[in-house]
C-alpha cells in the first residue's frame, strides 16, 4: 500500500504533467516535482552508501491489456527452451501471481524501481474493460508500479479518458461504480514524450520522470510508437501528433543530462521479433542483437548512447538482448511478452562518482510469472470485488459452441474465431442492407479465444457475455461501405505491404470469400489476384461491392488506407452485439455452433 506522502508526490507530478500541456514541447519538469516515490522504501537497494557503485534493480513488464485473471488457452502459456533444444509450455500470468513475483524479486534489494512499457489497459477482458480499466489501474497501484510509458491502446478512448486514468475521477458517462468509492487514478506517472497536441505542439502528458533513492538518480523517458495513428481508431487520437521515436528520446536525454541525470532508461512501446519465441532464447548469438529483428532494432541503433537501457513492448514477444548503440557499444533491450506472463529483471550498476550506469555490468533476464506460487491476497480481494460487480452481466449465456474456437491463440493467418466474427458482422450488415456481400475483420481486434471447457459454473460449450466481451472488447461499430473489386484487391495487398511488410496483418473474411496467399513470394505478389472469389465467382475489378467493416478499418487502421476510401458509408450497430446476436440466432444448447474450419484463405508456404 502507498503512504499518504507518496500519493501526494504523485499528485504533484500529475499537476506538473498537466501544466506541461500549456508549455512548449521543450519545457522541462521542475526538479522539485520529479522525485515521485523514489524515497518510499528504505529496504530497497543493493550495496552500501560508502561504495562507489550500487546495483539498481529494474523490474519491468509490458502489454498487460487488463489481464487481471490468468489468461486462458495458449495466451496463458509461455514457451521455455530446454537444455537439449526442445521446448515446453508453462502456464503463466494473472496479477495475483505477477504481484507475488515482483514482491519476491524486490526482497533484499535496497535500490529497486519498476516500470512498464505501455498497453497496460485497452483491449482488456471484461473484468477490466467493462469498467473502463479502473480495476487494472487499481491493481497496478497496489503492485507498486513506479512509472509507465504509454502504448497505442492507452489512446483507445481518447486523450481525455487517458488523462482521467492518470488523474482520477469517475467516468463522465458511466459514473462511479461503487457507492462511496471514487476512482483515484494512477498512482504512477504515465509518460508520453512523443505525443503532442496537434494545434499547440504541447505535450499531452509528462515526457519524463526521475527516480531518486539515497542520492541515486535514474531518468525515464516514455514514448509510444510513431505509427500509433495506424493502429488506433481515428477518434481515439483526434487532435494529437505522434513524433519520431529516436528524435524524441534523444531530445529528452539531453534535457535530463542538463539536469544532471546521466543514468537514463527509455520506455518504448515498440518492439522486435526474436528468432525464437522461447522466453529464455539467447538472442545475442552469434553476436549482439543478431537474433532479433523488427522496428526496435533501428530505433535502438539510433538512440543516443546517453540512454543506458531500453524497455520495450508492443509486439508481445519475449527477449533480453543487447543491440549496439550509435557508438557500437552493446546496450540492453528487453520485452516481457504480454498479459503479465513474464517480468524482466535488469541489474543496472550505478557509479556514484559519475552518476552514470556502468554499461558493461548491465545484466538482464526474463522470468516466468508462474502459477504454482502463492497468490497475492490483496489482488485476490481486488479481483473478487470487481467480479462481484461484473457477475450479473458477465455470466449471462449468449451462445453455444461444440468445440474450441481459437482466435488470438491460433497459429495460422486465418483463424476460426476470425471467420466466425466476420460471419457475424456480415449477418448484421445484411440486416441493415440486403446488398451486403462480404465482411472483413482486422486480426488485432480479436483479443482471445472461445474455449469449449467451462470457465465457471456455466457448463461446457456455453459462451457467456464475459467471454464474448473478452474477444471483442473495443466497442466498435459494424459499418457498411461501397468498395470496387480493384479496391478490395489493393486492400488485400496492403495486408503484406507498406507498414505490414515485416509483420503481415491478414484480414479475417466472411463465408464465401476465398483466395490464395502465397508466402513464398514477396510484396503484393503474395496475394494471388486471379484466385480471389466471392461466392465462387471471380472478383470483378470494376464492380462495386457492399462491404462490412468495423469503424477501425473504415478509418484506415492497421495500414489499410484503401478501406478508408469506401463510398456511401452506413454506421451499423455494436460489433459485440452483432456477435452475440449471431450466437443467439444460430446456436442453442441442443444445437451448438461448430467452429469454422478456417479454410477460406489458402496459404502457400
Amino acid at each position: 500500500m502507498h503512504s499518504t506522502p507518496s500519493r501526494r508526490n504523485i499528485r504533484v507530478l500529475a499537476a506538473v504533467a498537466a501544466a506541461a500541456t500549456v508549455g512548449a514541447l521543450t519545457a522541462a519538469l521542475p526538479a522539485s516535482a520529479d522525485s515521485g516515490r523514489g524515497d518510499r522504501d528504505e529496504h530497497r537497494g543493493h550495496g552500501h552508501g560508502s561504495s562507489r557503485t550500487v546495483d539498481v534493480q529494474l523490474l519491468s513488464f509490458n502489454d498487460l491489456h487488463g489481464h487481471l485473471e490468468p489468461p486462458s488457452g495458449s495466451s496463458g502459456n509461455v514457451t521455455e527452451r530446454q537444455p537439449d533444444g526442445t521446448t515446453k509450455q508453462i502456464a503463466a500470468g494473472g496479477v495475483e501471481y505477477l504481484a507475488s513475483s515482483l514482491r519476491d524479486a524486490r526482497k533484499g534489494e535496497r535500490y529497486s524501481v519498476t516500470t512498464a512499457a505501455g498497453d497496460l489497459i485497452g483491449g482488456s477482458p471484461m473484468l477490466s474493460g467493462l469498467f473502463h480499466d479502473e480495476p487494472t489501474i487499481e491493481a497496478l497501484n497496489e503492485l507498486d508500479l513506479d512509472v509507465a510509458g504509454v502504448g497505442n491502446h492507452e489512446f483507445d478512448e481518447g486523450i481525455k479518458e487517458l488523462q482521467r486514468i492518470q488523474r482520477g475521477g469517475c467516468h463522465p458517462t458511466a459514473g462511479c461504480y461503487e457507492p462511496g468509492r471514487k476512482f483515484e487514478g494512477a498512482d504512477f506517472p504515465y509518460l508520453a514524450a512523443n505525443v503532442t497536441n496537434e494545434k499547440s505542439g504541447r505535450p499531452v502528458l509528462a515526457p519524463y520522470w526521475v527516480w531518486k533513492e539515497k542520492g541515486v538518480k535514474v531518468g525515464f523517458i516514455g514514448i509510444t510508437l510513431e505509427g500509433t495513428p495506424d493502429v488506433v481508431s481515428a477518434d481515439g487520437i483526434k487532435g494529437l501528433k505522434f513524433h519520431d521515436e529516436v528524435e524524441t528520446v534523444n531530445k529528452y536525454a539531453k534535457v535530463l543530462e542538463r539536469q544532471g541525470v546521466k543514468s537514463i532508461v527509455a520506455v518504448i512501446h515498440e518492439g522486435g521479433y526474436p528468432a525464437s519465441t522461447s522466453y529464455n532464447y539467447e538472442c545475442d548469438s552469434p553476436g549482439a542483437g543478431d537474433g532479433i529483428s523488427g522496428p526496435i532494432v533501428d530505433i535502438a541503433k539510433g538512440i543516443s548512447p546517453q540512454v543506458d537501457a531500453l524497455v520495450t513492448g508492443h509486439t508481445h514477444q519475449p527477449y533480453a538482448c543487447t543491440i549496439p548503440d550509435p557508438s557500437g557499444k552493446p546496450r540492453t533491450v528487453t520485452s516481457a511478452a504480454s498479459f503479465g506472463r513474464l517480468y524482466t529483471e535488469t541489474t543496472l550498476t550505478y557509479d556514484r562518482r559519475t552518476n552514470d550506469i556502468v554499461r558493461t555490468s548491465v545484466k538482464s533476464a526474463n522470468h516466468v510469472v508462474r502459477r504454482d506460487q502463492p497468490k497475492a491476497a490483496d489482488m485476490t480481494e481486488l479481483i473478487g470485488r470487481w467480479n462481484k460487480l461484473a457477475a450479473p452481466v458477465a455470466n449471462r449465456p449468449v451462445g453455444y459452441i461444440s468445440g474450441d474456437v481459437p482466435g488470438r491463440g491460433a497459429t495460422t493467418p486465418e483463424t476460426p474465431l476470425g471467420d466466425l466474427i466476420a460471419d457475424a458482422q456480415l449477418a448484421h450488415a445484411k440486416s441493415l442492407d440486403p446488398k451486403a456481400s462480404l465482411a472483413l475483420m482486422n486480426p488485432g481486434g480479436i483479443r482471445g479465444d472461445l474455449l469449449h471447457r467451462a470457465s465457471g459454473a456455466e457448463g461446457d460449450g456455453v459462451v457467456t457475455f464475459g467471454e464474448s466481451f473478452t474477444v471483442q472488447p473495443f466497442g466498435n461499430t459494424v459499418n457498411l461501405v461501397d468498395l470496387t473489386g480493384a479496391q478490395l484487391v489493393t486492400a488485400l495487398q496492403q495486408q503484406v505491404t507498406g507498414s505490414n511488410t515485416a509483420a503481415p496483418k491478414i484480414l479475417q473474411v466472411s463465408d464465401g470469400f476465398t483466395y490464395t496467399l502465397d508466402l513464398t513470394k514477396s510484396g503484393a505478389d503474395r496475394v494471388v489476384v486471379d484466385s480471389i472469389r466471392l461466392n465462387g465467382a471471380p472478383l470483378d475489378p470494376n464492380a462495386t461491392y457492399r462491404v462490412a467493416l468495423n469503424n477501425f478499418l473504415t478509418g484506415g487502421g492497421d495500414g489499410f488506407a484503401e478501406l478508408a476510401k469506401g463510398k456511401n458509408p452506413l454506421v451499423g450497430g455494436d460489433d459485440l452485439k452483432a456477435l452475440n446476436d449471431y450466437f443467439g440466432a444460430r446456436s442453442s444448447a441442443g444445437s451448438p455452433l461448430a467452429p469454422p474450419k478456417a479454410d477460406r484463405i489458402t496459404v502457400v508456404r
